[in-house]
């Protein structure tokens, strides 16, 4: 089985946020330098939130363009050049594939369920169903787009990442279970104050109410 072309998280950004504009903000598409910067930094929808400079955008953008998933937009009246992403001309995506690639580039590993709350603006999901056909599809391709990640200790949906990069790593120990029991005891503790305090009302009640008989 072929592997994808691997991308490095600045190329994912990159991508990612050329291909969100080109869906959420079409009348500003392709985008200047200055735009996709700006668009690759913003702190809403992003995960993690960075703060990339020209530099590393344009570095980031002539990688890419190598690897024929974006392109330079040159035409007569404009004062900037432009950029635009190649994704859906260099593999065979249908909208909601490139929708759900999107949003794991911008976002990291999500669920069915993330994928469907967040995808408003990029694709109009029927349903839930609908996404989870989409995600299969993008793992049967022969060579695979996304995979299915181990479900993490006390977590009821699986998430699912893309392949153009690493699969992330799970660290057990995040997911020991301390916080869990640690609120399970103070929640304990808050139930038992609760309980004497209503003993003493209790009390006092019944007291009261012997010396008005």
């Amino acid at each position: 089985m072929d592997t994808l072309q691997q991308l490095s998280f600045e190329e994912q950004r990159v991508l990612g946020s050329l291909i969100e504009k080109s869906k959420t903000t079409p009348d500003y598409y392709p985008l200047t330098l200055n735009a996709l910067v700006t668009a690759c930094n913003q702190k809403s929808a992003r995960n993690p939130v960075v703060e990339f400079d020209e530099e590393t955008v344009v570095l980031a953008l002539d990688s890419l363009k190598k690897k024929g998933l974006t392109g330079n937009v040159i035409s007569s009246g404009m004062r900037a050049l432009k950029y635009r992403h190649n994704l859906s001309v260099a593999h065979p995506l249908d909208p909601a594939e490139t929708s759900v690639l999107c949003l794991l580039f911008l976002r990291g590993p999500l669920t069915a369920g993330e994928i469907n709350s967040n995808s408003g603006r990029l694709h109009d999901f029927e349903s839930l169903t609908e996404v989870q056909e989409t995600l299969e599809n993008l793992t049967k391709y022969d060579t695979p787009y996304v995979t299915q990640l181990p479900k993490r200790p006390g977590q009821k949906e699986a998430r699912y990442c893309h392949l153009f990069g690493p699969i992330p790593e799970i660290d057990e120990n995040d997911f020991s279970g301390e916080p869990v029991r640690k609120n399970v005891g103070q929640l304990e503790e808050r139930l038992a104050k609760v309980e004497t305090e209503l003993a003493e009302l209790k009390a006092a009640f019944d007291k009261l109410k012997a010396e008005l008989s």
